[in-house]
């Protein structure tokens, strides 16, 4: 019969044996649809959004280029050498505070000129499209306007200088490329914020100047032709292809780890998948054995398996595709309002591909084993399986799947965008497996040798756990893992709220104020403390600059020659807030050289966050240069400070001497605390009417934008997790599908004894129920861990987790996995006693 039996001939037996319904091959289909599905929809919406992100850049920019610097506008030489290049609007931004009557409200301040939009128009709520106000005038946000009650045509205050309200913006063509905001924008006439004493000397604004270049220029290195012409000038340089950086990473490296996650999650149902297969073989035993009677090799037998399971992954990689494209509408209407996403159904061939081609590896790497382990065995071993079960050797696998997770981990690596932290998750995720896998094999073990129980359902249940075929330490593997995912972002997310709610109050001030006029300081601190004279007021000098260069001073490295920056090193990007000092600042400690005497007047002298220096490898006696308002300015480092951020204060990786920086224009920053149980509209109020070009900012807001977005990166971690339980959820019902032959042939031998169906169906509760015991142990031992290692070693905050709150979490989990084992347990306390001995 081998003499014949081509692939073709192999084919013709494998399609008239495979059922149209793929009956036996179910089990594969459904594992490779949540792992393949859920791999698609993730790579699918990502890949869609950041192409969108391209292919949008020029709106979102507001342009082809865009050039920002702190605290200043361009020169007529700068502003000259950008008109050369193509068509420009400049603006300004800064924070500010808005009134209308006894409503104030923190805004974003957008001054734009009359040629902005240079792409796209402004869109409002009474359906107009518009360009910048007029004079006088203002377009503002819906939130501004719900907290200002503000509508058209009423009259709002900011600076002191009454605007009438245009309109309510719909649609803002660059918001997204403005970036991180602490209010809702009003958008002004170019010349308000000057008349309004916005932008004198020191204030804390932000001018932008965006570049339309003709057709052609290409505008990376336009900018790079700026930077090298105007190298001390601080510029913040993006172009259209990068226009919201911010975005661009958070959205690839959160679906970068989420489509790790997933295919964690396939991996797992890969343990399902194999379970599925030596189910569907072992259904099979007697075809395989008639097959090899008539004269078939072992090579043919496994072509014609081969085929058929190659037939069902192809079948249910292709419905996890259409799932996935089908799932991802859904999550581009929840995503609309945060990031750029087409309405409607996107393709990604790039993405869609990588998922299927990781579901194939997967069903390949876990059907390998049992299909081996099929071709191996002579026709009369196959034949006297029933009393003689078939050994099995880890040989049979270990060569395919080895190279098949090889193959798996290159792919993973070869297109990811951050090789060392896919390796990491990689070999993290090795190691929780592979513990996983010794805890089951453990727990095996460990009941094979515990005392009986007296009760005989409580000692069928243990044995079950560790009887021959037993699959304790898949589940254990499978189902541990998805379970402790639940129990880590339940334990990390409590840990944070309870963190916030422990530490805010206590550590953090109730306001932050920007712009406070040096002159003004006194007077500042005396309006604070007349409405509340408990109060604690904390001023610093506050200026912005960009670090230009670092090192020792004969080979300092140029920022501007650095191919790509660290993410440890993100002090890097643009200019950051710099300040001086005569004493070490509040929650700082020296952790090398020493701080400068008050009144220093020598060589201007810089104090380094440890964690920047370590990225740069700075050491004491090395020089730093800066570029503050245009102009470089060079200190040498003299200590290293480590930073408590989590002091909700003044925190700055720069520390100068006074001598270094203190003649440049600038104003200082406040915090305010409050007693508390302290009214804080009176403060408000008076900050705002006597300090009108300052901007007052409540720290409750922040929190609440930064709780909102903690809850969408969870929802996402939590949908991908849920994959993972549901895969764990596959691997059990292949686990019940595999032993269903001798589960039957028990519950048979049971019920000729006199055991009731009720008995039998408390056996299976009592075995799973031991098994939810296991599992919650190992969930609540493995997430525990992960989370405190997350929160204490990593976050540097305390551990207090919600136990309530994680039990809940995991009780669900464990509520529906028993729920399913009976479900699937059901079908086989159905078995009529005289047809199940018959066919034995």
């Amino acid at each position: 019969m081998s003499n014949v039996l081509t692939w073709s001939t192999a084919w013709t037996i494998a399609r008239r044996d495979l059922s149209a319904r793929f009956r036996g091959l179910r089990l594969l289909l459904v594992c490779l649809f949540l792992g393949v599905g859920a791999l698609a929809a993730i790579g699918t919406l990502t890949g869609a959004i950041e192409r969108e992100l391209a292919s949008r850049g020029r709106t979102i920019l507001g342009g082809d280029l865009e050039l920002a610097v702190w605290q200043r506008s361009p020169t007529p030489q700068e502003r000259a050498a950008f008109a050369r290049l193509g068509t420009l609007s400049s603006g300004i931004r800064l924070q500010a505070m808005a009134t209308a009557g006894d409503l104030a409200a923190p805004v974003e301040l957008k001054a734009v000129d009359a040629a902005w939009p240079l792409v796209g128009r402004l869109a409002l709520q009474d359906g107009r499209r518009v360009g910048a106000p007029a004079a006088g005038e203002a377009w503002i946000a819906p939130g501004a306007a719900e907290r200002l009650d503000a509508r058209p045509g009423s009259t709002i205050t900011v600076g002191g200088q009454p605007l009438r309200v245009g309109g309510i913006i719909a649609d803002e063509p660059d918001r997204l490329g403005e970036g991180f905001t602490l209010g809702p924008v009003v958008i002004t006439a170019a010349d308000f914020p000057a008349r309004a004493g916005l932008t004198s000397p020191g204030a804390m604004y932000r001018s932008k100047t965006r570049i339309a270049l003709p057709t052609g220029r290409d505008p990376v290195k336009a900018g790079e032709a700026l930077k090298r012409q105007f190298p001390s000038a601080g510029f913040e340089v993006r172009t259209r292809d990068k226009a919201s950086p911010g975005a661009e990473r958070f959205v690839s490296r959160m679906g970068e780890f989420l489509v790790l996650v997933g295919l964690a999650a396939l991996v797992i149902a890969g343990i399902g998948i194999g379970g599925g297969v030596s189910s569907y073989l072992e259904a099979r035993r007697g075809s395989i054995a008639t097959l090899k009677v008539l004269g078939a090799t072992s090579r043919d037998i496994a072509r014609i398996y081969l085929l058929q399971i190659a037939v069902a992954a192809l079948a249910g990689s292709f419905a996890g595709l259409v799932g996935g494209v089908l799932v991802t509408p859904l999550l581009g209407r929840v995503l609309g309002s945060l990031l750029p996403v087409t309405p409607g159904f996107v393709f990604d061939p790039a993405a869609l591909g990588r998922a299927a081609l990781y579901g194939l590896l997967v069903a390949l790497i876990f059907a390998a084993p049992p299909l081996l382990a099929a071709r191996r065995f002579p026709a009369m071993a196959l034949m006297r399986a029933r009393v003689s079960p078939l050994a099995r050797h880890w040989r049979d696998g270990a060569l395919p799947v080895g190279l098949g997770m090889s193959a798996i981990a290159a792919l993973a690596l070869a297109t990811a965008a951050q090789p060392r932290v896919t390796a990491y998750f990689l070999a993290g995720s090795v190691g929780l497996l592979g513990l996983l896998a010794l805890l089951g094999w453990a727990i095996r073990w460990s009941a094979a040798r515990l005392p009986r129980p007296r009760r005989p359902l409580v000692r069928i249940a243990l044995a079950n756990l560790h009887r021959p075929g037993a699959q304790t330490g898949a589940l254990v593997t499978a189902l541990g893992f998805g379970l402790s995912a639940f129990v880590t972002l339940a334990a990390v997310q409590t840990s944070l709220d309870a963190n916030i709610a422990a530490r805010v109050p206590q550590r953090a001030p109730d306001y932050f104020v920007l712009d406070v006029p040096r002159d003004r300081a006194a007077a500042f601190s005396q309006t604070v403390l007349a409405e509340s004279p408990q109060a604690r007021v904390r001023m610093v000098p506050s200026l912005r600059g960009a670090i230009l260069a670092y090192g020792p001073a004969d080979r300092m490295t140029r920022v501007a020659d650095l191919k790509t920056i660290p993410d440890e090193a993100w002090p890097l990007r643009g200019e950051r807030g710099l300040t001086y000092a005569d004493t070490l600042p509040e929650g700082n400690s020296l952790t090398a050289g020493t701080w400068w005497p008050a009144g220093y007047s020598g060589e201007p002298l810089v104090s380094v966050d440890e964690k920047l220096a370590s990225a740069l490898n700075l050491r004491i006696g090395d020089r730093l240069t800066i570029g503050l308002l245009g102009v470089e300015r060079t200190a040498k480092i003299a200590s290293l400070r480590r930073i408590d951020w989590d002091s909700m204060g003044f925190n700055y990786v720069l520390v100068f001497s006074p001598n270094a920086i203190a003649d440049a224009p600038h104003n200082l920053a406040a915090t305010v605390d409050l007693p508390q149980g302290s009214a804080k509209g009176p403060l408000l109020r008076a900050l705002v009417k006597g300090f009108p070009s300052s901007s007052v900012i409540e720290v409750g807001g922040v929190l609440a934008q930064a709780r909102d977005l903690l809850g969408q990166v969870s929802l996402a971690i939590l949908s991908a997790a849920s994959v993972a339980v549901l895969a764990g959820i596959a691997v059990l019902l292949g686990a019940i599908a595999a032993a269903r032959a001798a589960r039957t042939y028990d519950n048979v031998v049971l019920r000729v004894l006199g055991a009731s169906r009720g008995q039998l169906l408390g056996l299976q509760l009592a075995e799973y129920g031991l098994l939810a015991a296991v599992l919650a142990g190992v969930a609540l031992a493995l997430g525990s861990g992960l989370a405190w290692l997350i929160i204490v070693e990593l976050f540097d905050f305390d551990w207090l987790p919600n136990w309530p709150r994680v039990f809940a979490v995991l009780g669900a989990g464990l509520v529906l996995v028993i729920g399913f084992a009976l479900a699937a347990s059901l079908p086989l306390l159905r078995a009529k006693p005289a047809q199940a001995l018959r066919e034995l």
